[in-house]
């Protein structure tokens, strides 16, 4: 069976995938990663470009000797994993694009990137995490796994903030959306505050080979909100 490969977002760890690990982990192998200046590689230097960050994913992927993998990135990680399509695409088998879109500016974010890189160098890194984290459910700091996130987001130093703002804002793929041969699915919750649908659907109809699937009722974190929707979602269609 395919690995699962799983890349996380902004100010996101490997921890952040817990609830997903025991329903995929029952299917196939699940490969969690960290990338570095964030969650268990804080103590890595941050990378301050999308590309940078995909090849940094796809090197760790083959010191680990992977082969073929199913691939999914999630905010920030669905922009890298778009990138390492670009770099590794005779590995990546199915690619999951989780509430992301083709355009690192983020129009529509909840704030733009410049007043995020404001606020963090004012506030300091704990509380841009928490600030940030809540607006990732939709209850806010009420979410249920608000605390459990907010507690990964908040192990993101100021430089690594820094650099993964920078690398988003440096970025677009939207070029290369057309050149997607992996079959496809696109997952958005319908009241994400960082990706509106315009983002969503520019993936949907950029793509050649691509499903959606719209999660009603939740924001930018569906597999902590709805985590049983998510996973047989994910589920039913990577075994499709």
């Amino acid at each position: 069976m395919t690995p699962l490969v799983l890349v996380h977002g902004f100010m996101g760890g490997s921890a952040q995938w817990d609830l997903q690990l025991a329903d995929l982990g029952a299917h196939r192998e699940v490969i969690a990663i960290d990338l570095p200046g964030f969650g268990k590689n804080n103590h890595m230097p941050a990378n301050a470009s999308i590309e940078g960050y995909a090849k940094w994913v796809i090197g760790e992927l083959r010191s680990k000797g992977f082969g073929k993998y199913d691939l999914l990135g999630h905010s920030m990680g669905g922009m890298i994993v778009q990138e390492m399509v670009r770099h590794d695409p005779d590995q990546i088998n199915r690619l999951v694009l989780y509430s992301t879109g083709p355009v690192g500016v983020l129009p529509g974010r909840f704030e733009t990137i410049a007043q995020s890189k404001a606020r963090a160098k004012l506030d300091g890194a704990k509380a841009t995490a928490r600030r940030i984290a809540a607006t990732w459910f939709l209850d806010r700091e009420q979410g249920e796994d608000y605390a459990g996130c907010a507690a990964i987001a908040e192990r993101a130093t100021t430089e690594a903030i820094a650099a993964g703002l920078d690398a988003m804002e440096g970025w677009s793929g939207t070029d290369h959306l057309g050149d997607i041969k992996q079959q496809s699915l696109v997952i958005w919750g319908d009241k994400d505050r960082t990706y509106p649908w315009s983002q969503t659907e520019l993936l949907w109809r950029g793509i050649p080979h691509t499903n959606l699937a719209v999660v009603p009722g939740c924001a930018h974190a569906v597999h902590l909100e709805k985590p049983a929707i998510f996973n047989s979602l994910l589920i039913d269609w990577l075994e499709g």
